[in-house]
């Protein structure tokens, strides 16, 4: 861990008034604070916190403060306050239960783009039910499985491809299972890491690691977040085919090699992003309609397979330091609110 944790202060969860909200205040380091809990209006709902998803990726750039400048407005969450790189309250992963509202929704499991919060007052249309056979802590994937819905309809792998996956971490993941059912579709997710084996494998798909040749494939998705990977997924995409990349790189740059083949074999890279619905359905489904159908396809168990492990709320200066310094684990860990 990181040596620039910042011990939290005292907050009081409890008190109706007042929710504990998590603010990233520098690389590595965060504090609680008091947020104001008014009382729900009309059209507005209360929520309190079950459980909240880190979404590795994004937050990691967060927590190291790395949102480029010119993505700073565009990378913004719904319900985000502050501005990057810091102090900021982050977060879109957000399983709770309405304790005040509509009667349709009262005492029900509800998902939200909202940070990480102990209680929260937002509309009612920023509330997705959960559906009855999606367990909670499970739908705090709806973001992770609305991103591979997204990627799959750029991709537009058809019946009987051959889909090469570039990066076994939640999003490529969730990607792997989605495309695994298609009838006829061959699906291999290459990564470093043979630990990723085992979930690969129990989720459908064949596992290859980066260091063989690649597999022949018709789709190729790139979700590794590294140039090495997109290397890797431009040597395995066919000729006259394209490279769809899924990762965000942040301030990064990404050196390339272009001057092999990429020019002879005619190759594409184009990027999909989770920000504005693919463009082939862009006409007909809205957002909400995406997020909609991710939750559906969560009452899926094999998406279990995706969940990290589970921390108290409380750890939250611990893990944004693990965020910061790269030792995060690869998949979604989940944060228990329920006793905050």
């Amino acid at each position: 861990m990181s040596d620039t944790t910042q011990t939290t202060v005292e907050v009081h969860p409890d008190r109706a008034e007042a929710a504990a909200a998590w603010w990233t205040t520098g690389p590595g380091r965060g504090e609680f604070r008091d947020e104001p809990l008014p009382a729900p209006a009309a059209g507005e709902a209360s929520v309190r916190t079950l459980w909240t998803g880190i979404s590795r990726g994004t937050e990691s750039l967060v927590a190291r403060g790395s949102v480029p400048v010119t993505e700073r407005e565009r990378m913004r969450a719904p319900f985000q306050d502050g501005d990057f790189p810091f102090p900021v309250k982050y977060g879109y992963l957000n399983v709770g239960v309405v304790e005040e509202g509509p009667a349709t929704l009262r005492g029900r499991a509800v998902f939200a783009l909202f940070p990480h919060q102990s209680r929260y007052v937002v509309p009612v249309d920023a509330l997705l039910p959960v559906p009855d056979d999606v367990p909670a802590r499970r739908a705090v994937l709806a973001g992770a499985v609305e991103t591979a819905v997204n990627v799959l309809w750029d991709a537009a792998p058809a019946v009987g491809d051959r889909v090469l996956i570039v990066g076994a971490g939640m999003i490529g993941c969730a990607v792997a299972r989605l495309a695994c059912g298609i009838p006829g579709v061959e699906v291999t997710v290459v990564d470093v890491d043979q630990s990723q084996q085992a979930v690969v494998t129990a989720l459908g798909a064949r596992f290859a690691l980066a260091a063989e040749p690649p597999h022949a494939a018709d789709v190729v998705i790139e979700a590794s977040g590294s140039g090495a990977g997109l290397q890797f997924a431009l040597r395995a995409a066919p000729t006259d085919g394209e490279v769809m990349v899924a990762s965000w790189y942040g301030a990064e740059t990404v050196p390339l090699e272009l001057g092999a083949d990429f020019h002879s074999r005619r190759l594409t890279i184009r990027s999909s992003q989770v920000g504005a619905v693919a463009a082939s359905r862009r006409g007909r489904r809205s957002t909400r309609d995406r997020l909609a159908l991710a939750l559906r396809l969560l009452a899926d168990p094999a998406f279990d397979l995706l969940l990290g492990t589970t921390s108290s709320w409380r750890r939250m200066p611990e893990i944004t330091a693990a965020l910061a310094d790269g030792t995060a684990g690869g998949l979604c860990e989940t944060i228990d609110w329920s006793a905050a």
